[in-house]
């Protein structure tokens, strides 16, 4: 069987760049190892008789262009957050900080920081990124600008300053000339540090480019909710790859991979056979490291993840010692144990292979914005989901299971210390008795996900520029393209690794 084109892994990406091919006229086949598609933006029911479908290992939109959901057509809500964020302090009210900074916001600053310098300081910071992402974040579905075309526009929109904070100089040296309080820095350093194992100050920019891509998603940086969880995403995009034509097998373990810059071939193993497909183009949805073994390769190299993902179902909301809101508190990003110190400390521990008594982490309720993933009984049932920072494999690897078990313990610990109401207590219970928490270590994202070293981003974050120019998908051999995480721009829910594969296959035609 030949086929125009033959994608290898069926992730969101690849649905992306599948559905582009499909409607331009080109034979599609998509090749998925698991039973189902979707990659990481799947949703599950992992608790024996209790009705809730978890966003397992994605859980918010940021990255995902408006354009790519009209272009296909996708019929998806995801709703913004009633808060940003909310970080507690220890014998203290914490920092509030609103979707849409305002009065509350100033109030929470002065009453952490003592003075209002502090958000006058946030706001302008902000300002500039913000006008860094309305000039950088349209550039992502296009052909990629060269380093001083990027610097023209970031530079025109946003000043000088801020193109040196974000490109040029470790994150940490622009935090710290910033801003004074050590929990306002921990709340802003956190995004460089998602999925990424790096310190702040590192100067290889690692931190930065993480940065930078939790900040320009849609022009807005805004981390929204998909409503129905991410099984929703995938849905929509199954549904519309096969409108369109495209042919997917599940169940189909990809063995080799072959292609000459004209023709391809691809194996794969289904229900104990093999068979082989000849395409035109193959696109990889895989990590890069997996398609150099595909194609009999050493991988140049070793991706490591740094992160846990913890999900819990509660029966009801813990109410918080300082008096605040749970249902404020959770709806956004709930920082825990994430000031800029914290957050130094625990890449140190982690480097050395300890884990720190705290772990740092976040959290956030999925339900408080979207019910609808948890049936209505038990009445007051609601989500947390907790991502864990600066948690290598290394760490798992003499006991993957023992390990983690300690970790959920320490930050189920460190979330107790905020609460009136012991996080125990609230969390519901199985059909056989058993507590809803569910946890899944980077070791485990290997396994499950074929990511290498757990990397949620197929390796390390790239900038979204590049003097060579291309779409940022290709490969040494013409007819062999990535359209996953690991292409440049890629990373996170996003579509954008696919569209850029499909428009590198079509000239650039949309």
């Amino acid at each position: 069987m030949t086929y125009d084109i033959v994608v290898v892994g069926g992730g969101h990406n690849a649905l992306v760049a599948a559905a582009y091919l499909a409607r331009a006229g080109r034979s599609v086949l998509v090749l998925e190892r698991l039973d189902q598609a979707g990659g990481a933006a799947v949703s599950a029911s992992p608790f024996p008789g209790v009705p809730v479908r978890l966003s397992r290992y994605s859980y918010l939109v940021s990255l995902l262009p408006d354009r790519i959901v009209a272009d296909l057509g996708l019929r998806l809500t995801l709703r913004s957050r009633a808060v940003s964020s909310y970080t507690p302090v220890v014998g203290g009210a914490g920092l509030l900080v609103e979707r849409e900074p305002g009065a509350a916001t100033a109030a929470s600053f002065r009453a952490l920081t003592g003075s209002d310098t502090e958000f006058a300081r946030w706001q302008e910071f902000y300002a500039g990124l913000a006008r860094m992402a309305e000039a950088l974040a349209p550039t992502l579905l296009d052909p990629l600008p060269t380093r001083a075309d990027a610097r023209e526009l970031v530079s025109a929109a946003a000043g000088e300053r801020v193109w040196r904070q974000v490109f040029e100089r470790p994150l940490g040296e622009a935090i710290e000339e910033t801003f004074a309080d050590d929990v306002v820095r921990g709340v802003v350093a956190t995004d460089g540090l998602i999925g990424t194992h790096t310190s702040l100050t590192a100067p290889d920019l690692l931190a930065n480019r993480c940065f930078l891509y939790h900040l320009i998603g849609n022009a807005t940086g805004e981390w929204r909710v998909p409503v129905g969880g991410m099984g929703a995403v995938t849905g929509e995009l199954l549904r519309v790859a096969r409108e369109a034509g495209v042919e997917l097998v599940t169940g189909a373990e990809v063995t080799r991979v072959d292609a000459d810059g004209r023709a391809a071939e691809v194996a794969y193993l289904r229900d104990g056979q093999e068979h082989v497909v000849a395409a035109g183009h193959v696109l990889a949805g895989v990590a890069p490291a997996v398609l150099d073994r595909l194609r009999g390769r050493e991988p140049s190299s070793v991706p490591v993840g740094a992160q846990l993902k913890i999900n819990i179902l509660l029966d009801r909301l813990p109410r918080l010692r300082s008096g605040v809101d749970p249902r404020q508190a959770f709806a956004g990003t709930f920082h825990l144990d994430e000031s800029y110190s914290d957050l130094e400390n625990a890449y140190r521990a982690s480097i050395s292979g300890k884990v720190p008594e705290f772990p740092p982490g976040e959290m956030y309720c999925h339900t408080l914005t979207d019910p609808s993933i948890v049936d209505s009984s038990p009445a007051g049932a609601h989500t947390l989901t907790l991502f864990g920072l600066h948690l290598p494999p290394a760490l798992f690897a003499a006991d993957n299971r023992g390990v983690c078990a300690d970790l959920v313990d320490r930050y189920l610990a460190g979330l107790d210390r905020h609460l009136v109401d012991p996080i125990a207590d609230c969390v519901a219970r199985d059909a056989d008795g058993n507590p809803c928490v569910e946890a899944r270590t980077p070791l485990d994202l290997e396994v499950e996900l074929r990511m290498p070293g757990g990397n949620i981003f197929h390796g390390d974050l790239s900038w979204p520029f590049a003097d060579e120019g291309g779409w940022g998908v290709e490969t040494d051999t013409a007819n062999l393209l990535v359209c996953g995480s690991g292409a440049r721009r890629g990373g996170g829910v996003s579509g954008i690794g696919g569209h850029n594969a499909a428009m590198a296959v079509l000239g650039g035609a949309r």
